[in-house]
């Protein structure tokens, strides 16, 4: 279902009333197209606090070939990097303000502010508190900057580990993500053939991909070079074929709840797997007082059992190539809760449960890294029948005053399944657009 508020407060009269009344402003997001893949407009590398980590020497390449466009006026840049992984203290963080304070209102609409700091030491509890008031520092500035630009916090070591996750946030892909504090380790990392490409060879399953957000996922991870495997349930078997044929990948007709779907994924996938996106969901939505256990057992089953039990099963038979990625689907809803859904809320927090615990574990053990994407509002079929008021609200309640796109979340979960995103592990990122519910 269209936006007509988004639209609206795009002309002439819906930008004087939302002015005059207080409204949302929302601004159209710019969004990854094959004509338009890069941002317009250049980069502008800022530092704060001493050079404590030498990320100078080393971010500066990785920001050569990760930058935005040229086009562009050069006094409005299309993106702005601050190093501010040497801030050890208050002192330091007054640097964080004269850095970004001349130049925030000139980023351009739909730029990208992304700041670098340092993991938390607790071995020195002045520099942890100034690093971690990096975190309050991105979030506010996020909630405040307008016109469709993000605001994002990656804390690192090494530069060259995270030019997967610097390519993204610098990109037109990560339009609705925002607000968000992502850790990069010191992973080995290396650089794909080809990085318009970096799937090509490689094989991904995704769950639930018959249609919606399952269906944006299975495109864009084809676009990036994979072959993609559609699973649904049986119900949904031509649906998936549509999608499969069209991405020149394979249909999976089964139900993810079987209790022996892991062992008939590893059949199917006898050459093995790269990635592995847990998608499929439902929801059974009813206040607990009013929820029968009917309600409750599906919901739990589709969204948390049954990936626990095929994860488990595709780790142990080996069908997950080293190398490999596990990516999940959590929720907003699992992390500040929604009335009505408790059930959901319950099944999606276990999603994230899953990939802290799983993590560490699955990288020492086997190779593959584990992380989750929460969206927030998503313009889907289910939410276009949510009623009028719950769905103005949805979209409007975030930083960028709109809902997100499938897409949004495709290319999220794309990003994660990037073999150069080795560093990135244990990390949920939600693609709320930042929701002003939740952390």
């Amino acid at each position: 279902m269209a936006d007509r508020y988004l639209s609206f407060a795009g002309t002439a009269p819906g930008r004087f009333l939302t002015r005059r009344l207080g409204l949302p402003r929302p601004a159209p997001l710019r969004r990854w197209s094959p004509e338009r893949p890069e941002l317009d407009g250049g980069l502008l590398h800022l530092t704060a606090g001493a050079s404590g980590l030498g990320l100078g020497l080393g971010l500066a390449p990785v920001l050569a070939r990760t930058g935005p466009g040229t086009g562009g006026a050069a006094d409005r840049p299309a993106a702005v990097v601050l190093d501010a992984s040497g801030v050890r203290d208050v002192e330091g963080l007054a640097e964080v303000h004269a850095a970004l304070h001349p130049v925030v209102r000139s980023v351009a609409a739909s730029g990208r502010i992304v700041v670098l700091g340092a993991p938390l030491d607790a071995a020195d509890h002045h520099r942890a508190a100034a690093q971690q008031a990096l975190e309050g520092f991105t979030r506010s500035l996020g909630k405040e900057i307008g016109r469709g630009r993000t605001v994002n916090l990656v804390r690192l070591t090494d530069a060259s580990a995270a030019e997967s996750t610097l390519r993204f946030l610098l990109s037109p892909k990560s339009a609705y993500v925002s607000g968000q504090v992502i850790e990069v380790g010191d992973q080995e990392v290396t650089a794909p053939d080809d990085w318009n490409r970096p799937l090509a060879g490689r094989t991904a399953l995704v769950t639930g991909a018959a249609r919606g957000i399952g269906e944006a996922v299975a495109e864009t991870l084809a676009r990036e070079g994979a072959e993609v495997v559609v699973l649904d349930v049986p119900q949904a078997e031509q649906d998936a074929r549509r999608v499969a044929e069209r991405l020149g990948g394979t249909a999976l007709p089964l139900d993810i709840t079987a209790a022996d779907a892991g062992a008939r994924i590893a059949d199917a996938l006898p050459g093995g797997l790269d990635v592995l996106v847990h998608n499929a969901g439902i929801t059974r939505d009813r206040r607990l007082a009013n929820m029968p256990a009917e309600r409750w057992g599906p919901v739990l089953e589709v969204n948390l059992a049954s990936v626990l039990r095929t994860t488990d099963a595709l780790l142990a038979a080996g069908t997950l190539k080293r190398g490999g990625r596990i990516v999940a689907t959590a929720s907003i809803a699992g992390i500040a809760g929604n009335a009505g859904q408790t059930n959901y809320g319950a099944s999606k927090a276990g999603i994230t449960g899953l990939v802290r615990a799983l993590a560490p574990r699955a990288l020492a053990e086997h190779g593959v890294t584990v992380n989750a994407v929460a969206p927030g509002f998503i313009e889907t079929r289910m939410t276009a029948a949510v009623p009028l008021l719950i769905r103005e609200a949805g979209r409007r309640m975030n930083s960028l005053a709109q809902g997100g796109l499938p897409v949004d979340v495709a290319e999220t979960t794309a990003w994660l399944a990037h073999p150069a995103s080795a560093a990135v592990n244990g990390q949920v990122v939600r693609v709320c657009g930042q929701s002003l519910l939740g952390a």
